[in-house]
């Protein structure tokens, strides 16, 4: 096995460091530009590159499942079925090269995301009343 390179060093340490909510604004970035990045691969005929976005988009929605915790978060029970919806969809966007179900995806996620990122500027910004689990030290 070869050694981390510096780069390779550097995000796992900026992932390790960063807070709870900007790490969950971080994994629907990347979560949104895999689905675009598909999206695209697939209408340009490159199944391969399709498929590597569609993989790693599902394993990023299997992180956000694995993160969810209905001890700290009402809604959790909710965003699972929205998360196993969106990985069924991606599978099957996936095994059927199919740019219609990626573009759902991407129109599930565009709004989630546009309201996790709003919430993590609340709590950057120290606004009284954030939920309890954007301060929160756990995910």
């Amino acid at each position: 096995m070869t050694p981390p390179s510096a780069h390779q060093r550097y995000l796992a340490d900026a992932v390790e460091t960063v807070s709870p909510p900007r790490l969950l604004v971080m994994l629907y970035d990347r979560l949104l530009r895999d689905l675009v990045e598909a999206r695209t691969a697939l209408e340009g005929g490159d199944c391969e590159v399709a498929n590597r976005a569609l993989l790693h988009a599902q394993e990023i929605v299997v992180e956000l499942m694995a993160s969810l915790d209905p001890d700290q978060w009402e809604h959790a029970p909710q965003m699972e079925r929205i998360y196993a919806f969106l990985l069924e969809e991606l599978v099957q966007a996936n095994t059927g090269k199919d740019v219609a179900r990626v573009s759902g995806c991407a129109a599930v996620v565009q709004p989630l995301r546009d309201t996790w990122h709003e919430a993590a500027l609340i709590v950057a910004q120290g606004a009284e009343g954030a939920p309890s689990w954007a301060t929160s030290g756990s995910r």
